[in-house]
């Protein structure tokens, strides 16, 4: 299975409830950080939920 790298790039702070949830579900507790998840829909729809905090690494 491809592997995916991702990496929290901007603040929780201010984010609804269901998005910090969302990041705390991917392993994501502090900016900066970087986890490596399969490249599965489920972890493609979550991070659409927050893409606005992620970026995907390569």
């Amino acid at each position: 299975m491809a592997k995916i790298r991702i990496k929290q790039t901007r603040s929780r702070i201010g984010s609804p409830i269901d998005q910090k949830r969302t990041l705390d579900a991917l392993g994501l507790h502090k900016t900066n950080r970087i986890v490596e998840h399969d490249d599965t829909p489920t972890i493609r729809g979550m991070i659409t939920k927050v893409q606005h905090l992620v970026t995907i690494v390569e």
